[in-house]
């Protein structure tokens, strides 16, 4: 699976490690060395991936996500750090990062993060005609999958892929309920340091887009003590 890659890293001798584990992999990669330079290359070459340090000159890697996707851009971006608190994770992946790893890593394991987002959200032609993924209908919420599409009420909602997967998930169930460990599973390649209150970072930004009042969810329930689960507030039982 060959892709066009861009490496957004400053640190020559990082960018260049990751530039020769890529090219063995028959990836074309092309670096630039701060943020500004790697919304230009995104924007003009739409590349298949953007592998993205965070602390650039120019603009940072999180004010890049930001931009790209304000953009309505969704190519997938794996971010490298060297910070590992929580919250700057979280942070990275409530701006729409896919994935996540904090320095050192493997070059290794950098690799088959790159191949799992390949295959998880590049669009390659195929021979053969593919079954689209059914169309998800809990009351008047869309799911569709094969367009990676959320409507809600008959508006179109804009959704990062984290925030995508585990609504997909929830909507391939309806009223089931979710733990928050099963819903990490559909964000599976985040980096170790990333725990449960990741999907509760998701699901207060879905609220925030399929609620008609976030703090007072109908859609998206928490079950306490166990975790969340997606319903039609038309078929909820009226309250006495």
């Amino acid at each position: 699976m060959c892709a066009d890659v861009i490496v957004a890293e400053d640190d020559e001798k990082q960018a260049e490690l990751v530039r020769r584990y890529l090219e063995r992999e028959g990836h074309a990669v092309r670096i630039v060395g701060d943020g500004l330079a790697a919304l230009d290359a995104v924007r003009h070459q739409e590349p298949d991936l953007l592998v993205l340090d965070v602390m650039m000159p120019r603009a940072d890697g999180l004010d890049v996500v930001r931009v790209l996707r304000s953009e309505n851009r969704e190519l997938p971006v794996l971010m490298l750090t060297a910070r590992s608190t929580e919250d700057d994770l979280l942070l990275g992946l409530d701006l729409g990062a896919d994935d996540y790893m904090t320095k050192p890593y493997s070059p290794r394991e950098l690799m088959a993060r790159v191949r799992t987002l390949l295959r998880r959200t590049r669009r390659t032609a195929s021979p053969e005609p593919v079954a689209e993924d059914p169309v998800l209908r809990v009351g008047t919420l869309v799911v569709d999958p094969a367009r990676h599409q959320v409507i809600v009420g008959g508006g179109a909602v804009e959704c990062t892929p984290g925030e995508f997967r585990i609504l997909a998930a929830l909507a391939a169930g309806p009223d089931r309920v979710f733990s928050r460990q099963r819903l990490l599973e559909e964000l599976h390649g985040f980096d170790r340091y990333i725990s449960a209150r990741t999907v509760d970072v998701h699901v207060m930004n879905l609220r925030k887009k399929i609620e008609r009042a976030p703090r007072r969810p109908e859609r998206l329930l928490t079950v306490f003590g166990v975790g969340y689960k997606l319903t039609d507030p038309a078929k909820a039982t009226p309250r006495a």
